[in-house]
């Protein structure tokens, strides 16, 4: 079946007015300034985009799909994530990872997980290991996991500068990162190493002697967390200045900030105004692992869990409270993450991409409908679960 979008603006994530959008099967076929649909045609499925803005669906790069926590035992682990928290979201692109605990989770799990939600219709990848080096993986090793395993694409979160990480040494770390990148070479893959950053001492220390004592990338590495911590952030400034690609992570708990914390989307304006350029810039939500609390004796004194809805939350109000452009905002989590880990088909709303389209209401900027992969997951804000929208 065909789907026609009319009457739609839209954001590729550039801005590209009102356009008529046409779906065949799981791809976009085109674009069109003016197309005639013939009436009463039964495999032409018509969608009135009249008062919609029509952007790229999103792309979260760092969701716990099975769950995560436990920092403050069993009883603290947090859920597995469901199909329709991630679509209403607008997100349409995961890519699932496992944190502090790689005992009790698995990621023969976690590929299991991301197979189930591929299946249930988004696009999903995963990291191979956990915050620890050395890395846990699949196979003999993580570049085996990145060539062999179809949807391992990197390896990763891999904690630094945090009293939960293994404390690698440098030379541990240096080597975790250059057998992703030649997995990745190899594969065609991005092997990009996804960085756990915590607000102990060394804060980005790592990843600035990576720069200057190696022959590695700067873009083979991406430090999420960026935004939690006064002084990780003011070195994350400098790293992305530098050629670096950074992420901020989309929630937080308002009540319990650390000292210089800023939300993504506040964040985001500082990066720009510091003179970052906006292509060097991810959200992500961190979505299901936890959010804890500690004392100054590094003990567990609260606990949230991250939420996926989070990612596009701080897209708007990066829009409606920081005066960000929407093109600009849109690129943390569409044409940003598609490039850095190379997911061709994602991330723009173009001819022969895949159709992961989200509709938002263009007064408020809240969602409408999303599309993955030309089938529709949500209409008028309501989840699809097993043929019936949420009441």
């Amino acid at each position: 079946m065909l789907k026609v979008i009319r009457n739609a603006e839209v954001y590729a994530p550039e801005y590209l007015g009102v356009k008529t959008v046409v779906i065949a099967g799981d791809k976009i076929e085109g674009l069109y300034d003016d197309l005639k649909v013939p009436e009463n045609f039964i495999d032409i499925e018509v969608i009135d985009g009249k008062g919609l803005l029509l952007v790229p669906g999103l792309i979260d790069n760092h969701v716990h799909i099975t769950g995560g926590g436990g920092e403050g035992g069993f009883a603290t682990r947090t859920p597995e994530i469901q199909l329709s928290q991630i679509t209403t979201a607008g997100i349409t692109t995961v890519i699932g990872c496992l944190g502090t605990d790689n005992v009790c989770r698995e990621l023969t799990s976690l590929y299991a997980k991301a197979c189930g939600l591929e299946e249930e219709g988004i696009t999903t990848y995963i990291y191979s290991g956990s915050y620890e080096i050395p890395v846990k993986p699949l196979t003999r090793s993580i570049k085996e996991d990145i060539m062999l395993i179809d949807k391992v694409i990197g390896v990763g979160e891999i904690a630094l500068s945090d009293h939960r990480s293994s404390q690698p040494t440098f030379e541990e770390f240096i080597r975790t990162v250059a057998l992703a990148r030649v997995g990745g070479m190899l594969s065609g893959k991005s092997g990009v190493v996804n960085i756990h950053l915590g607000t102990g001492k060394k804060k980005l220390q790592y990843l600035f002697k990576l720069m200057e004592e190696t022959e590695l990338p700067v873009k083979q590495v991406l430090p999420t967390h960026c935004n939690r911590e006064g002084k990780v952030f003011s070195e994350a400034v400098k790293f992305a200045k530098l050629g670096g690609n950074v992420d901020l992570t989309t929630s937080f708990n308002p009540e319990d900030m650390e000292e210089g914390e800023l939300r993504a989307s506040e964040a985001l304006q500082e990066l720009i105004r510091a003179g970052v350029s906006e292509d060097n810039i991810t959200f992500s939500s961190d979505g299901n692992g936890s959010l804890p609390t500690f004392n100054s004796a590094n003990e567990i004194v609260g606990l949230g869990i991250c939420s996926v809805d989070s990612l596009f939350k701080e897209v708007r109000a990066a829009v409606q409270e920081y005066n960000i452009p929407l093109e600009k905002a849109l690129k943390t989590v569409t044409t940003n993450p598609a490039r850095i880990f190379k997911l061709k088909q994602k991330g723009a709303i173009e001819a022969g991409k895949d159709a992961d389209i989200v509709l938002l209401h263009k007064e408020d900027l809240t969602i409408n409908q999303v599309i993955a992969k030309g089938k529709i997951h949500v209409k008028a804000g309501k989840a699809l679960i097993r043929g019936v929208y949420e009441k």
